[in-house]
């Protein structure tokens, strides 16, 4: 599955290989491997590790840490770590504010902000869901009072992912109730710390403690915290939704997933002749592969366009529609190729301290945790249904 690379970025890619190969600590080579789950010490590891290399943040500018790199070498450095199954750069702080800051922010934000994401002082969550304004962002109710030098926010989010390890939260909250839709909406940075938040747990299908419910009862927030202008903040939010859509297309994942279905394809047998032979299995799999190519050059397309200077636009939703139809088909197929081992599951399996008896194959659990937890694929950072809409909109004039 390569592209056709110039020597320089055969040589990128041969460097890569190298820290992956040199560098990386044998505890989280083997946990990527064996598909177990990734500690908050093993992302801040990951991240610190990166960030020492000057590798962290390869979509910013040169002069606030950015690597520099052309839109091929990140292709190539995000699809190496992929296959490496290094532990994921959490994106809510290098990938999604980090940008709007940039764009958005004022200097004194952008020096103060920017070297803390990068040495790892703050773990970042997103705080645009709520009850009834999921999708549809332009009804968010958590609202934001001036008072003073402050902001007074009350209200809810919710799916709020990893929200649990974080110390800052990004948050569109409502500063003018009288204004219709996308207009009063604002882009506030509030500290979990501050007095009058409370986190409650929302357990997934697949037994993790990955996102949550987040309260905000009178909770003060200066409002240098406010990152663009007051009631404009829905460009901020649009400008960090094609980032992240961009980013939930997660290619190099999918390199890396296909990579595993085909191993497994490859030991499983059916009537004597590995699984990869029977011709429904293969014509599936050849159609995700078929699918994961066209993909993996429109994210080119769109990536070269940020990097001339442009915004993501429709091409982010067809991303992220196409991208996350893919990893779903992927781990639906690794089950299938399971059989029988695919249905029981036991969460404990992909823990490292886990030392009970393993059931069937060794991406058994792996694939069966990755199958329940991928379904929210299609519908976290705008459902597909609704990139459907915008790309009917935006790239049709429907």
């Amino acid at each position: 599955m390569d592209l056709n690379f110039t020597p320089q970025e055969e040589a990128f890619r041969a460097e890569v290989q190298r820290f992956l190969n040199d560098d990386v600590p044998a505890r989280l080579k083997e946990k990527g491997d064996a598909g177990k789950r990734f500690t908050k010490a093993d992302f801040e590891e990951w991240h610190a590790l990166l960030n020492k290399k000057g590798w962290l943040a390869s979509g910013w500018p040169v002069q606030y840490g950015g690597t520099g790199w052309s839109v091929v070498e990140k292709f190539i450095f995000d699809n190496e770590c992929a296959l490496a199954h290094t532990p994921r750069i959490q994106p809510f702080g290098v990938a999604m504010v980090a940008p709007v800051i940039i764009k958005y922010g004022t200097e004194a934000q952008k020096q103060y902000w920017l070297p803390r994401i990068l040495n790892g002082q703050d773990w970042w969550c997103q705080g645009y869901s709520e009850p009834g304004a999921g999708s549809d962002l332009a009804s968010v109710k958590t609202t934001a009072v001036r008072d003073g030098d402050h902001y007074v926010i009350n209200g809810q989010k919710t799916w709020t992912t990893l929200g649990q390890h974080a110390n800052m939260i990004f948050c569109l909250v409502r500063t003018d109730r009288e204004a219709k839709a996308q207009q009063g909406i604002s882009f506030v940075l509030v500290d979990m710390a501050t007095p009058g938040i409370e986190i409650r747990p929302i357990i997934t299908l697949d037994g993790e403690h990955e996102i949550n419910e987040v309260f905000f009862t009178d909770v003060r927030v200066p409002v240098a915290n406010l990152v663009g202008e007051e009631n404009k903040g829905w460009d901020c939010a649009k400008y960090l939704l094609t980032h992240e859509r961009t980013n939930i297309a997660g290619v190099g994942y999918s390199i890396a997933g296909m990579d595993r279905l085909k191993h497994l394809a490859a030991r499983v047998t059916k009537n004597g002749k590995p699984l990869s032979q029977d011709p429904l299995f293969a014509a599936r799999m050849a159609k995700v592969e078929i699918d994961l190519e066209n993909m993996k050059t429109t994210n080119l397309r769109v990536i070269a366009a940020v990097a001339g200077g442009g915004v993501p636009g429709a091409e982010s939703s067809m991303l992220k529609i196409k991208g996350t139809e893919i990893r779903q088909e992927l781990f639906s197929l690794a089950r299938r190729a399971l059989g029988v081992h695919a249905l029981p599951y036991i969460a404990e399996a992909l823990d490292e301290s886990y030392t009970g008896e393993p059931i069937g194959p060794q991406e058994s659990a792996f694939a069966a945790s990755h199958y329940f937890n991928y379904r929210k694929l299609s519908i976290y950072g705008g459902s597909n249904e609704i990139q459907k809409n915008i790309i009917s909109k935006m790239i049709l004039g429907l």
